[in-house]
């Protein structure tokens, strides 16, 4: 299929005007001499209406879009309390006039005396915010589904007085919302081919799994032969590629396409997470410095920094050969330089 045919596609959907698109895309020139590799840079972090923008705008645009066509009044969403999707959320809500309330669980406790990074941002923009405290031996996944459960009570009782609620799942990760990267991938190749060139590696961080399965699902629509390899910031069990194949394809049903995925379509690294989810690593703090003092730009050590990271190993290894072309998305998330020090470990001290 023709990016122009996706694009028709796409307008059958529902969609708020969110976003500055398309987003910025360029060579890093200093490391593209000094890793031996033609290295471009997507810049996600440019791509929202205020200074703090990244990869969730353009799944909002379209999730959004929907929640106000069925006549939401009260946007729900989930994520960590440093989330990026939660405050990109309260931002789009805010635009859009509906009114965004968060369930975040602390992953890292804050201190409500001194509130930093996108908490403070989410209470500046005065967002109704709920934050859950892990219990004493709970898992990541069980204080998450505790979150969700105690949003969805708070939705019926909103319910029951008339007001019409929209939940977002945490990052944006369902079909509506994997429908932004559908768009987002037709938006890289027609940058590539204005720049006249051809890529081999499109590098990303991956999370909740919207962003990666809209990108899959974009090249597979395109049949577009560049390589997505995603890098996981966070521990995923052998269900993660089949959920995430099963919702691209439901994105891509909701458009009408034909095409399909299995877990065998995507290639997706999870050695490079570690110490876990908004547990800084020095390889990622590594990765943080080297772009700042080469290239002036700005990751972040839970997302994109470890993402960086896991290319620069790949680079080092040979498994992205010397001279080929390869894209990094920045998907955005710098304001976690600004967070407790626990995220940022030792990025302060080479």
């Amino acid at each position: 299929m023709e990016p122009t045919n996706v694009k028709q596609l796409l307008k059958k959907k529902p969609k708020a005007n969110l976003g500055f698109y398309p987003t910025p895309f360029y060579r890093l020139e200093n490391l593209s001499k000094k890793l031996g590799i033609d290295l471009f840079i997507k810049r996600e972090d440019f791509s929202g209406q205020s200074l703090f923008g990244g990869n969730k705008i353009r799944k909002l645009e379209y999730l959004i879009g929907d929640a106000k066509e069925q006549g939401a009044e009260y946007i729900f969403t989930f994520g960590a309390t440093q989330s990026n999707h939660a405050l990109q959320t309260v931002e789009a809500c805010r635009k859009e006039g509906l009114t965004p309330i968060l369930y975040l669980v602390a992953y890292v406790e804050p201190d409500e005396n001194d509130l930093r990074s996108n908490l403070l941002l989410d209470r500046i923009l005065g967002a109704e915010v709920h934050v859950i405290l892990k219990n004493p031996g709970e898992s990541d996944a069980e204080v998450d589904a505790r979150s969700v459960k105690l949003a969805r009570e708070h939705m019926a009782r909103l319910t029951e007085k008339g007001h019409r609620c929209y939940e977002i799942p945490m990052g944006g990760a369902s079909p509506i919302g994997t429908t932004g990267f559908i768009d987002g991938f037709v938006e890289i190749v027609e940058q590539a081919k204005a720049v006249g060139q051809s890529f081999d590696y499109l590098i990303h961080a991956t999370g909740s799994g919207g962003t990666m399965a809209g990108l899959v699902a974009g090249k597979k629509l395109l049949d577009h032969p560049m390589r997505v390899v995603s890098f996981d910031v966070i521990g995923h069990d052998a269900s993660y590629l089949e959920n995430s194949a099963a919702l691209a394809n439901e994105s891509l049903e909701q458009l009408g396409a034909a095409d399909r995925l299995t877990a065998d379509d995507f290639e997706h690294d999870n050695n490079y997470y570690l110490p876990g989810y908004e547990m800084p690593s020095d390889a990622a703090n590594d990765a943080i410095r080297l772009l700042a003092r080469e290239e002036g730009l700005f990751l972040d050590p839970v997302y994109s920094g470890k993402a960086f990271a896991g290319m620069l190993d790949y680079i080092k290894k040979g498994i992205i050969p010397q001279g080929s072309p390869v894209i990094f998305l920045h998907t955005g998330g710098a304001t976690a330089l600004f967070a407790e020090k626990e995220i940022l470990g030792n990025l302060l001290e080479k």
